[in-house]
């Protein structure tokens, strides 16, 4: 068996299953072009050879590590200028590698697979032994990435990223400036003109429905159900709510049940004139409300002339059930799932499987099912059956229909919170590639990320979260958490400047908005502007919350400031509300509790914890 030292180099097409399923003629057609005219000279002219060719990737051997980059940094620079839709992530490793053949097998290769999964969209990312060769020597800079844990290689890695001229059209304006190229909407809360105040959830289940389909076209940057509805039931101005929101456009609505019979109306309007653009009535009988919300997405697109792919028209197509009562219990579960608590859980997951009975086909209903069976064991229980549950229900919306992305994000949270983290990041990864725009997948790849210690790839993915709801603070204030250990200081404070701007506008519309509260005194904290946090935790203090997450979170706060008395009486009111007692062990190493840890009455809290686990456990 023969051995040598030599530089891998790993490259990989982002996107490429979105692009195959968008057209996969034409993209195959690019890829060979690309191959042919770019890919091949380019590593021949650096004295390289092809071992393998893998789809849409392919490994590369070099003798000399500064062939390799010099290699990698051309090919990008080649693909940045022709812009022809292909994106790139490159890895260069330089280890020892075991030759059989014309193939080369072993550590050096793996890790060189593992640099390119974490590099920069048109980026390069080199191992430190491969820095270490070549510093100095190549036509660019690089910029630390520290020590990251890659996927089956049990120690730390150092890494580092290329920056060279064409990172003038870096990732982050790349992404920027697709996102300025996107029409900007808002789906604003539809009324409920029914006469009867508990068929609002039916009203709110249309437009989160209608926000979802416009969601899935690519050419659309759509604001939030989290922020739109902010704004339910407030007298505001449109044009004020489009500069609030930064929506060009902004749909408006009502709908009115009666008997077997659904009528919608439905308008596009510009925000900067508050003129219609499209407006429509549809009176229809309730088996025909998805006609109506597909109907009313393609008409919005088409009123904004935005291209659709044959997929995105494909998914906005599809019809979840063709039992009506299965889906009107599907939205009184989901509007539930939003208020939040132990007992608005339980009476979701009742309402799901009631729907499921109805239509035991019903994907979205044993997803939904799975994620109030998820949610209680993450927030509220230390009881495996609800890990397993959930794990099953997701397993049968996938039997059901393996494409259907809200069914893997939901099992990939469930399988982290068993503690299957391979398993459970592959299921993320693969909602993402079903459906690049799922905000449920990056949030909880973040949270297993950060679970994980992995500051920079949490970073990465609550990134990607507020970029799809650039208005959640939730993944906000988990970014500035990241940014803060990873003392990334500029931008930390670009981030709370903006977590403190939306807070501040939620406020307006609710003074006792919990998170909003919160978030805003971290957006201080993380800062070091303790004394500007002041009046906000203030507000946080009159607070009444039977929200054990809500509690948990602004102990952290009042013990980042140095006020344990508060900070101690909150931990013992979440832990009261229902906080689980595998959460312990967090509590025990959280940073943000550093100062009530010093306080012998943190040692009285852990045993009230344990009592009160005790006691659950003998209620059962």
């Amino acid at each position: 068996m023969e051995r040598k030292l030599a530089a891998i180099l790993a490259a990989d097409v982002v996107g490429y299953s979105k692009l195959m399923e968008q057209d996969e003629t034409g993209t195959l057609s690019l890829l060979k072009a690309h191959r042919i005219e770019v890919f091949e000279p380019v590593v021949a002219k650096h004295r390289g050879r092809i071992f393998k060719l893998i789809g849409d990737g392919a490994l590369v051997e070099f003798s000399s590590a500064v062939d390799a980059v010099e290699c990698a940094v051309e090919i990008q620079q080649r693909l940045l200028q022709e812009a022809n839709g292909l994106v790139l992530r490159v890895g260069v490793n330089l280890g020892d590698v075991i030759v059989d053949g014309d193939d080369i097998y072993g550590d050096g290769v793996n890790v060189a697979a593992r640099l390119e999964a974490i590099a920069k969209p048109g980026g390069v990312c080199l191992s430190g032994t491969a820095y270490d060769m070549v510093s100095g020597k190549v036509g660019c800079e690089f910029e630390g990435g520290g020590a990251q844990r890659l996927k089956n290689i049990s120690k730390p890695l150092r890494v580092y990223h290329c920056r060279f001229e064409a990172d003038d059209h870096s990732p982050t304006e790349y992404e920027n400036h697709s996102e300025e190229k996107r029409q900007s909407i808002a789906v604003l809360p539809f009324s409920n003109m029914s006469g009867d105040p508990e068929q609002e959830y039916f009203s709110d289940g249309i437009t989160e429905d209608i926000i979802t389909d416009l969601s899935k076209v690519s050419g659309l940057f759509v604001i939030s159900r989290n922020s739109t509805f902010s704004y339910k039931g407030q007298s505001i101005k449109i044009q004020q709510i489009s500069s609030d929101l930064g929506a060009k456009y902004l749909v408006e609505g009502s709908v009115r049940r009666s008997g077997n019979r659904v009528r919608v109306t439905a308008q596009l309007i510009d925000g900067g004139t508050g003129g219609h653009v499209w407006a429509e009535r549809y009176d229809r009988d309730l088996l025909d409300v998805f006609e109506v919300q597909d109907d009313v997405t393609r008409n919005i697109v088409d009123a904004l002339k935005v291209a659709i792919a044959p997929m995105e028209k494909q998914a906005i197509a599809r019809v979840p059930t063709t039992n009506f009562d299965a889906y009107d219990l599907c939205l009184q579960g989901r509007n539930l799932l939003y208020e939040m608590n132990r007992e608005n859980l339980e009476k979701a997951r009742h309402l799901f499987e009631r729907a499921v009975e109805l239509d035991p086909d019903y994907s979205l209903a044993l997803s939904g099912l799975a994620d109030c069976e998820s949610t209680i064991y993450q927030y509220y229980s230390s009881d495996q059956t609800f890990i397993e549950a959930a794990i099953s229900n997701c397993n049968n919306a996938l039997a059901l229909d393996p494409d259907l992305p809200e069914a893997h994000a939901s099992l990939g949270i469930a399988l982290f919170l068993r503690g299957s983290y391979c398993e459970a990041e592959r299921m993320l990864g693969r909602a993402l590639e079903l459906d690049p725009m799922l905000y449920e997948a990056f949030w909880n790849l973040g949270f297993a990320k950060l679970l994980q210690n992995d500051f920079e790839a949490a970073a990465a993915a609550y990134t990607k979260a507020s970029k799809v709801r650039g208005d959640d603070l939730q993944s906000h204030m988990m970014l500035m958490n990241c940014l803060s250990k990873l003392g990334r200081k500029e931008e930390l404070v670009s981030m709370a400047q903006k977590s403190l701007s939306i807070a501040k506008r939620r406020l307006k519309l609710n003074e006792k908005d919990a998170p909003a509260i919160y978030v805003g005194a971290f957006a201080h904290i993380y800062v070091d502007q303790l004394d500007q946090a002041g009046p906000w935790l203030q507000q946080a203090a009159e607070i009444d919350s039977t929200d054990p997450r809500t509690s948990y979170n602004l102990a952290c706060a009042f013990s980042k400031v140095g006020n344990v008395d508060k900070a101690i009486e909150l931990l013992k009111q979440s832990i009261q509300a229902g906080r689980p007692i595998r959460m312990l062990d967090w509590a025990l190493v959280d940073p943000d509790l550093a100062q009530a840890r010093k306080d012998p009455r943190f040692d009285e809290v852990i045993k009230f914890w344990q009592s009160k686990a005790k006691e659950n456990i003998q209620n059962r």
